[in-house]
């Protein structure tokens, strides 16, 4: 009676799980959400303020862990003088002091950097100022938070004739990122942020071409193959997020995934950009290294 009892309780035991997975629940636990904000362009036109703050609320309403701001801060620092740049910064500034409180991480955009030839011996040219307003000691860096390892990347850089920008990391950040994706838990899952996109599809319709493509410099990572070459070394790189091109798509690669998603200005604050709708990337990061993902436009 004893062995048949405690046969009974077993099998008791042993059936509860079995009834769990028949109702749908799932093993995997969220580990954090994160919301992805790029391409602002803040000015004080077009109602930009305004907007952006509706953008902000909407995703507090989502009660992310935090945010990541993928660039292109304010509407364009590239030959404005500074009058133009520090109006533009405060108003950025004070506006996530009064209308957020999530914790948020930046990456600098193209049009984050004061590349103004007039001015090259000025101490806030190139990324110095930006850097100086996000408190960053350098433009590209590492986290860790919620059992996932995030590295946030700078992606611009002047070309070798100096007149243009072009995507890619050079030999002393890509040596960098080698270092840390060794030097990272293999258990550990990673999500990598870029301001230009490192695998886009994108950049096949940015411009109006008609039977040719082409991808500039300044639209893809040129040294996308050799990333994706590192990559492949490590299957705990999971997830690309990218802004720039104002248009959204996701690119799978080798088991990444590659999402460039579109603009929280849109078209400039113009409204849409083709069929991109001013937005955000909200993506729920799971324990066992998945993820969902889903583009929110907060105007609509």
């Amino acid at each position: 009676m004893q062995r048949r009892a405690a046969l009974k309780n077993i099998g008791g035991l042993l059936l509860v799980p079995s009834i769990g997975f028949s109702q749908g629940i799932d093993p995997k636990r969220r580990a954090l959400r994160v919301a992805h904000v790029t391409d602002i362009h803040l000015k004080d036109k077009f109602g930009a303020p305004a907007k952006f703050v509706k953008c902000l609320h909407h995703v507090q309403q989502q009660k992310p862990d935090l945010m990541l701001n993928g660039g292109d801060i304010v509407f364009d620092m590239n030959k404005e003088n500074l009058g133009t740049i520090n109006t533009q910064w405060q108003l950025m500034k004070g506006i996530l002091k009064t209308e957020t409180s999530i914790p948020t991480h930046f990456c600098l955009g193209n049009h984050d950097i004061w590349w103004n030839e007039n001015n090259k011996t000025e101490a806030v040219y190139g990324k110095q100022y930006s850097m100086d307003q996000l408190q960053l000691a350098r433009p590209y860096n590492s986290f860790i938070q919620g059992g996932w390892k995030f590295i946030l990347l700078d992606s611009v850089h002047l070309d070798v004739d100096g007149t243009w920008y072009i995507g890619k990391l050079g030999d002393e950040q890509f040596a960098w990122l080698e270092n840390e994706l060794k030097t990272t838990d293999a258990a550990m899952p990673v999500l990598i942020m870029s301001h230009i996109p490192i695998l886009s599809a994108t950049v096949l319709i940015a411009d109006n071409i008609i039977n040719k493509w082409e991808i500039l410099g300044g639209d893809m990572h040129t040294d996308s193959t050799r990333i994706i070459n590192l990559f492949a070394q490590y299957p705990n790189v999971k997830l690309c997020l990218a802004g720039h091109i104002h248009l959204r798509d996701k690119v799978v690669y080798n088991n990444v995934t590659y999402i460039c998603n579109g603009a929280v200005s849109g078209a400039w604050w113009e409204g849409n950009l083709r069929q991109t709708a001013p937005g955000y990337g909200l993506i729920d990061l799971y324990s066992d290294g998945t993820f969902d993902e889903q583009y929110v436009n907060y105007l609509g």
